[in-house]
């Protein structure tokens, strides 16, 4: 039993120090020896527990969305349906530094799952659960479930712009505009 948790707690420090690699110095860094070198561990440590890059990307990707969920499933089931929602909201935007590396991540291994069959099916999974997060949301302010999917499409694609710019903004800029735009946007799918 001890191995198998060691192994794990292996895989996540590596993929924690790929997340950092990826954010820093973009996919083109992501190595073996780069990985290694950032995580404090030898490069066969690296291999020992991702043999393939493919192997390293997806659970990098994973673990991104991993964190994601678990800040998700810690907002309090007692909040009204449109705090949670607006809770939720927060979690899928990059408003700290750890989300803003999570977003770089995302970003750099979803563009190399388009060319890249071994992790399409991990990007496959991360774009399922942003559509399912939309769809909660949309219930949680009232939107009847006839419209949902429409509406997920539309506030998928709000979150992800949204994202992109604040991504963008001048160190020390605030993106709570944002967050106003986000809840307009719920505030106006509820009362349609």
């Amino acid at each position: 039993m001890t191995r198998s948790i060691d192994v794990e707690e292996r895989r996540r420090t590596v993929s924690e120090a790929a997340c950092r690699v990826l954010a820093r110095d973009g996919l083109g860094a992501l190595s073996v020896r780069n990985v290694a070198a950032e995580a404090g561990l030898p490069p066969s440590t690296v291999r020992y527990v991702f043999p393939t890059q493919s192997s390293m990307r997806e659970h990098t990707i994973t673990l991104v969305f991993d964190r994601t969920r678990e800040r998700i499933a810690a907002i309090p089931a007692d909040r009204s349906g449109r705090e949670r929602a607006h809770r939720i909201v927060l979690e899928l935007l990059p408003l700290d530094e750890e989300r803003v590396i999570e977003l770089d991540v995302y970003l750099a291994l979803g563009n190399a799952a388009l060319t890249d069959a071994e992790l399409r099916p991990a990007l496959d999974r991360v774009v399922d659960e942003m559509r399912e997060w939309s769809e909660e949301i949309l219930g949680l302010v009232g939107v009847p479930a006839a419209d949902r999917e429409y509406e997920a499409r539309r506030l998928h694609a709000l979150i992800d712009g949204l994202a992109m710019h604040i991504v963008r903004l001048a160190p020390g800029e605030s993106g709570d505009w944002a967050i106003d735009v986000l809840d307009r946007h719920l505030d106006g799918v509820a009362a349609g």
